[in-house]
């Protein structure tokens, strides 16, 4: 479990540098004078703020606690899981348990309602978390972990509101009230872990859910481009959220991430090898950055340019590691060569941009 292979030596990196760019980029995020977007909260919390939308959410909380236990710093893990604790975790209600998905960078709720993608990041760091350090000091990862993913599947037992994944289809839900979801929240190397260290009695589930996502993610994606919608039906039918207008925007990138970390994880799959040449194919033909634009699944371009243009690139470069077209060694020495991204936008790009180097570095571990 697990391949350490630098990927990125095709593209001229040595172990060395790669390591120093894993680093760097780390240091990025949370130190840099002008371009981090870690911020302190209270002497003993902090949190990554969303630089687009100026608040702070569990997808970026949570992603942060995953960079923090890859990079070996409890310190920083503890100051995001206490903000999370402290300033999202609802106490109360048919949420209660569930973190509110955004909030302001004073601690103030936008909304209450949870993101399942939030859920089942925190979830991840926490079992990873137990697994590098132990849960001996002032949290208990592993009860944590637990108790979350206690309430992803009985939230209606537990407080009368909807659970994070659909009982029938073992199927991620886009937030509780919705019978549709997000392809990009289906992680089923995630729910493979979850089968270990979960409550006993949800560890079939947890098994199945894998199995079922991993089905889905193949699905739900276009079978000549490789594409996968922003949102879809339990089908695979896209389906436009928000006065969208074009399936393939920003939370569909993940999905190149997703399969890679899969693969990473737990090897090769042949339905994941072809979903990944085909998009890095048709991605190839909208190079350069400044010409990605929101697409439907069939390729055909918007006048919309894409919002995060350095994830497309990071996301397309992991995908490498799930497959390879014969534009894999031309995405590896593009993604070499790429900066992190400067400016209002930096946090999402940047979040999946240090991803994407910890995947092809070999440094994505699971301890």
């Amino acid at each position: 479990m697990t391949c350490t292979e630098n990927f990125l030596a095709r593209a001229g990196l040595s172990d060395a540098e790669a390591e120093r760019r894993v680093r760097a980029a780390f240091d990025t995020i949370f130190f840099d004078p002008s371009e981090r977007f870690w911020r302190d909260k209270d002497p003993d919390a902090g949190f990554l703020e969303d630089t687009g939308n100026h608040d702070a959410r569990t997808e970026g909380m949570s992603y942060g606690m995953m960079m923090c236990v890859q990079m070996d710093r409890q310190d920083l893990f503890d100051k995001l899981w206490r903000f999370s604790l402290r300033y999202m975790l609802q106490r109360g209600g048919i949420y209660e348990g569930y973190f509110a998905w955004s909030v302001s960078p004073e601690g103030k709720h936008n909304a209450e309602g949870p993101a399942p993608d939030g859920e089942e990041y925190f979830a991840m760091a926490l079992i990873l978390a137990h697994r590098r350090w132990g849960s001996r000091g002032e949290f208990d990862y592993l009860r944590d972990a637990r108790t979350i993913l206690r309430h992803c599947l009985h939230q209606e037992e537990i407080t009368g509101g909807r659970p994070m994944w659909d009982p029938e289809t073992r199927l991620i839900r886009f937030v509780p009230e919705a019978d549709f979801t997000d392809p990009s929240y289906h992680l089923p190397h995630f729910y493979r872990l979850f089968a270990e260290e979960a409550d006993e009695r949800d560890r079939p589930f947890w098994l199945e859910a894998s199995g079922a996502s991993r089905r889905y993610i193949v699905r739900s994606a276009h079978p000549v481009t490789g594409l996968s919608p922003e949102y879809a039906e339990y089908d695979g039918t896209p389906k436009l959220l928000f006065g969208k207008t074009a399936p393939w925007y920003s939370d569909a990138y993940r999905v190149m991430l997703n399969i890679a970390l899969d693969t990473l994880w737990f090897g090769r799959r042949p339905e994941y090898e072809a979903l990944a040449k085909r998009a890095q194919t048709t991605l190839a033909g909208q190079l350069p950055e400044e010409n990605y634009r929101a697409m439907m699944l069939d390729g055909t371009r918007t006048d919309t340019p894409a919002m995060h243009p350095t994830a497309i690139t990071a996301c397309c470069a992991a995908s490498v590691i799930a497959g390879e077209s014969d534009t894999a060694d031309m995405w590896l020495k593009r993604f070499a060569s790429l900066p992190m991204r400067k400016g209002k936008r930096r946090y999402y790009d940047n979040c999946l941009y240090f991803f994407a180097l910890l995947m092809l570095c070999g440094k994505y571990r699971v301890f």
